[in-house]
């Protein structure tokens, strides 16, 4: 079958990959000169599947307000941009009911297991390299940030995902470097959870992707869905002109997808919320071991993660509602530097930092969308959010199962459109 991908993210690359891997003629389109050229930039790296849940959750709301006014928000409004995007708010103040959030949550847990065992999968058969580490670990800095992660911890048990809590002396044993002067009271520890390069993967899995056949089309934006027809089921017109034919075409172009889909009646509330990272080298001291993470951890309070990737440390976070990519707020940046010192003072040359700002393709409940249209020969795989990276493999290889007419093996109710009528 001759399939069309849309969007060469870490979505895109894997659902190519899968499409490949099952025999069809797979041509990727992407507006980008490279693969993970946007959201799968420079994102945490984080692969921890019992924190995969829906931002939407009930007692949200209230966090959200009370900390508008603080210094280091862990949730920003880009100023009168965000008005456009109350719409989408108000359907994320529906999703925080109890009743929208736990089936919500329990699909995305779903996939993000499935995602995970099909990432261990890959790496093992391909023997990919892409600066993964076991390990990672929730920081809680006082008795009542534990006692508020009762929930997630009892989630944990349910799902079966290996964790312990450990006191600050057995943190400090498997995180050396952790700053003895910040107080911590107590650690999540997920020792089968961990990080890994989400650009670096994508990069290795376009590789292999082409050496299963597959043809990817750089610096090629897609300007519409053109009209099926009987020779045709899927189309895609190009920016030149061109229009491209197919059997079937996945979209997994992020934001742009919902703006692609729209003209054929499918109507899918997916808005930019942008995250950021900073990434700067591991100072390494002669003669000493370098004071920066082994793994992956996050702040509880300010929802920030510190990764370890290679010889590098990244530190990301923030959800900013109605920003844009030229503008870089200081203040989320002051805090992205504040988590880092707090943790792990001096570890990073922070002269050599790259700050990176990336919008996330959200939808207001957390489901991303998968599966069919509703429109002849066109799927989708849309709306990741900011786990993007942790959901991929799996969402590519429920799609491409889909496409070729099998069982999915997941129950796929809570990830089409229908859910919002």
């Amino acid at each position: 079958m001759r399939v069309v991908v849309i969007g060469a993210g870490i979505v895109g690359v894997t659902t190519a990959y899968e499409l490949a891997a099952q025999g069809h003629e797979v041509t990727v389109l992407e507006r980008r000169a490279s693969v993970a050229a946007e959201t799968s930039f420079a994102n945490a790296g984080v692969v921890a599947p019992g924190y995969v849940t829906p931002w939407a959750a009930p007692g949200m709301p209230w966090k959200v307000l009370k900390h508008l006014l603080s210094r280091h928000a862990p949730v920003r409004f880009g100023g009168l941009n965000a008005l456009g995007q109350v719409p989408w708010m108000w359907r994320w103040l529906l999703a925080c009911r109890k009743a929208v959030y736990v089936p919500n949550r329990t699909a995305m847990q779903r996939l993000a297991q499935l995602s995970r065992d099909r990432i261990l999968e890959l790496t093992h058969a391909l023997n990919l390299d892409y600066e993964q580490v076991d390990g990672y670990m929730v920081l809680m800095r006082t008795e009542r940030e534990l006692k508020a992660a009762k929930g997630s911890l009892a989630l944990l048990g349910e799902l079966g995902v290996a964790h312990s809590v450990v006191d600050a002396a057995r943190a400090r044993e498997l995180e050396p470097a952790l700053n003895p002067q910040t107080t911590l009271h107590a650690v999540i520890h997920l020792p089968q959870d961990g990080v890994g390069n989400c650009r670096q993967f994508a990069h290795l899995l376009k590789a292999e992707a082409q050496r299963l056949g597959a043809n990817f089309r750089f610096d090629t934006p897609v300007k519409a869905i053109a009209p099926s027809t009987a020779q045709a089921p899927a189309a895609v017109q190009l920016g030149n002109g061109d229009v491209l034919e197919a059997e079937a075409l996945v979209v997994c172009a992020g934001v742009q997808g919902a703006q692609l889909l729209a003209p054929l009646g499918v109507k899918i509330p997916l808005a930019p919320v942008w995250g950021y990272s900073v990434t700067a080298p591991i100072n390494h001291v002669d003669g000493q071991l370098p004071m920066a993470p082994r793994a992956a951890l996050m702040d509880e309070r300010y929802k920030v993660a510190i990764s370890r990737l290679g010889q590098r440390v990244r530190v990301a976070g923030s959800a900013e509602i109605g920003g844009h990519a030229d503008h870089q707020k200081l203040a989320t940046l002051r805090t992205l530097y504040k988590v880092l010192d707090d943790w792990f003072p001096g570890s990073a040359v922070m002269r050599d930092a790259q700050h990176w700002k990336g919008a996330r393709p959200m939808l207001p409940d957390g489901p991303p969308v998968l599966g069919e249209t509703g429109a002849p020969g066109v799927w989708m795989n849309l709306g990741h959010g900011s786990s993007g990276w942790a959901l991929s493999c799996g969402s590519a290889r429920v799609l491409a199962e889909r496409i070729a007419g099998r069982d999915a093996g997941i129950d796929l109710a809570r990830f089409t459109p229908a859910r919002w009528r």
